[in-house]
């Protein structure tokens, strides 16, 4: 488990990722699940939520959960190939977004 400082960076000094879905626009197709399960799930409402790491699906609104280093990739992927643009991946550090549709 990585152990998050003051400033939202990992022991190594990396900026510490997260990510939320934005179930208004999400679509449904289930692309993310299937990228990264660990990360993603669909619900019985046809619509993917985000899991905590200890794989609970979490259903609030603008709900995040912390990106695994090993993850990144697949999240990443997850991300850009979301037909619904309902993902987003920032930085915790400074809530920017890296990935997904406000991404610089």
């Amino acid at each position: 488990m990585t152990v998050q400082n003051e400033a939202g960076t990992g022991p190594e000094g990396r900026d510490l990722l997260e990510v939320w879905i934005d179930q208004d626009l999400c679509t449904g197709d289930g692309i993310c699940a299937q990228y990264a399960p660990e990360v993603f799930e669909l619900d019985i409402d046809g619509l993917a939520y985000v899991k905590s790491g200890d794989d609970e699906l979490l259903q609030t609104p603008g709900a995040t959960t912390p990106v695994p280093l090993t993850l990144l990739r697949d999240v990443a992927d997850s991300a850009k190939e979301c037909p619904g643009d309902c993902i987003h991946v920032r930085r915790v550090s400074d809530s920017v977004e890296v990935y997904g549709p406000d991404a610089a």
